[in-house]
């Protein structure tokens, strides 16, 4: 059809007005194929029932497709069904107003109009009709149309060719093009379409935005505001003078209603000044017996700011041995303990550090998240570990001397972001501590990076402090984007591991 000569296209609910028109477009789109059509009882009961998923596109005001949709249960459906099990007899009493699954019952372009991306709007609406229904997914049996020409291949084989480009089929293509996938192959189907040999395909599109409807109130967030504290090292009379510097941190980022507040790497280094004319190893062992006040403090900070809390990190000594470990306070009162990983060689030399073996998401009222400590960031294995889980955020608090050690905590936090679709929250000290030895001067940039995709900043960079300077940085991330991302991304970086060939594995002493 010639576009130029078009004036006007639009989406339209289906009314029983339109019964006669959409009896002679059905006819004709499904010419030599199936020769029934709806009833005027089935378009009423269709549009009474359910209007908004009966719609049909215009052209010029002819009807140029429409598509028909029911709600069902999906878990009282059976896995093998027919499409008379769907539509009941044409009777519809599988409709339910209070099911989780729009189910696809008629779709189809007349053939004057194919080739506009007309079926393409009428995918989108149900879409739409899915996601503002608040139902799981979109399926319906789809045709194999030239099944029939590779009867020799059994229908699964079919479908692979299909998916691999060997053979075209404009109804498989067209519903992979869209982002179904194959649920399942259904065996006589729909009576009569001979075409497919009466199989169809199970195609399902899930709903990346459906939310369970739970009974309990729920208070999980989808945009979450970070509130990073780019803490400046200074000397200190004592603890309560650091936890006094260490609240007003809190309650500025707080005042902001931010929902998580979060240290970085050492910042009680200062208290190590009293400790100074010790060997370092034995200094930093006194440090970490202010490990328990600091986050029994933290723990209690954060359920009277209403803020989870990330401690950044500090000295702990377990079993004789020093970890260098953080606490995340949640706002609910539960406290949960992370671990450095990987010690630098410094740590590991100076102080005597021993490395972790504690790795795990955190779940929050603002989705999961997971902690690595600054060196930690510089191996991605454990971010995909954790990206596995789910993470949603990664925090990484740090500590680095010079822009060198900065810049590699900063551009490998991008990295995973990008490689593991999520947003990195990197936080970390400034200043200097002339009188604590093996803490000299400290450089940081704090900032928040997204992956790099059409829904977040082309340079990855949600936010950012300024460089070397005492402040705080608050920037709010869109949780909802990520899940699109996953399923809509320009790449699929998740989706598209070849775990076939590679994979990261967990060494299972170590869980």
């Amino acid at each position: 059809m010639d576009t130029n000569s078009i004036e006007n296209i639009e989406l339209k609910y289906l009314t029983v007005d339109d019964f006669k028109e959409l009896k002679a477009a059905t006819l004709e789109s499904y010419a030599g194929v199936l020769t029934s059509y709806w009833k005027k009882k089935h378009i009423k009961a269709l549009t009474t029932m359910f209007p908004e998923g009966q719609v049909v596109i215009k052209v010029d005001g002819d009807i140029a497709g429409c598509a028909l949709s029911l709600i069902v249960d999906y878990d009282s459906i059976e896995d093998e069904h027919t499409y008379q099990d769907i539509i009941s007899g044409e009777s519809f009493k599988n409709h339910n107003a209070d099911g989780d699954v729009l189910y696809g019952i008629d779709v189809f372009i007349k053939p004057q109009y194919r080739g506009l991306r007309l079926g393409r709007r009428l995918y989108d609406y149900r879409k739409e009709v899915c996601e503002n229904l608040n139902l799981k997914s979109i399926v319906f049996g789809g045709r194999m149309p030239n099944y029939y020409k590779h009867k020799a291949l059994t229908p699964k084989q079919y479908i692979e060719k299909v998916k691999r480009k060997e053979i075209h089929d404009p109804v498989l293509n067209f519903q992979i093009s869209n982002d179904f996938h194959p649920i399942r192959v259904l065996k006589n189907y729909l009576e009569g379409d001979t075409a497919s040999n009466e199989y169809a395909v199970l195609m399902e599109w899930d709903n990346i935005y459906y939310e369970k409807p739970s009974k309990k109130a729920s208070t999980v967030k989808t945009v979450v505001r970070l509130g990073l504290i780019q803490w400046q090292m200074r000397p200190y009379k004592g603890l309560d003078d650091l936890m006094e510097q260490a609240e007003y941190f809190i309650d500025s980022v707080a005042a902001y209603r931010a929902d998580f507040a979060v240290f970085p790497e050492f910042f009680n280094a200062p208290l190590m000044a009293e400790f100074n004319h010790m060997h370092e190893p034995d200094a930093i062992r006194e440090l970490a017996k202010f490990t328990e006040t600091i986050v029994n403090k933290l723990k209690q900070l954060s359920i009277s700011y209403n803020i989870n809390i990330i401690s950044g990190s500090m000295p702990e000594v377990v079993n004789d041995k020093l970890y260098n470990v953080g606490y995340l306070c949640r706002r609910d009162g539960s406290l949960e303990r992370y671990e450095k990983i990987h010690v630098t060689p410094d740590e590991a030399k100076v102080w005597g550090m021993q490395c972790g073996n504690k790795l795990q998401t955190f779940e929050t009222d603002c989705g999961k998240i997971g902690i690595l400590i600054c060196y930690d960031s510089e191996f991605p294995e454990l971010s995909r570990l954790l990206a596995d889980e789910g993470m949603d955020i990664l925090f990484i608090p740090f500590l680095t001397d010079t822009q060198n050690g900065y810049s590699r905590v900063r551009l490998c936090a991008q990295a995973r972001a990008v490689e593991n679709e999520c947003y990195v929250a990197i936080s970390g000290s400034v200043g200097n501590l002339p009188n604590v030895n093996n803490m000299d001067i400290q450089y940081a940039q704090s900032a928040v990076f997204t992956p790099c995709d059409f829904s977040f900043p082309s340079n990855g960079i949600k936010a950012e402090a300024t460089t070397n300077t005492e402040m705080i940085l608050v920037a709010d991330v869109d949780l909802s984007l990520l899940r699109e991302l996953h399923s809509f991304g320009a790449v699929k970086n998740l989706k598209d591991r070849r775990k076939d060939f590679y994979d990261v594995i967990r060494i299972k002493s170590h869980k």
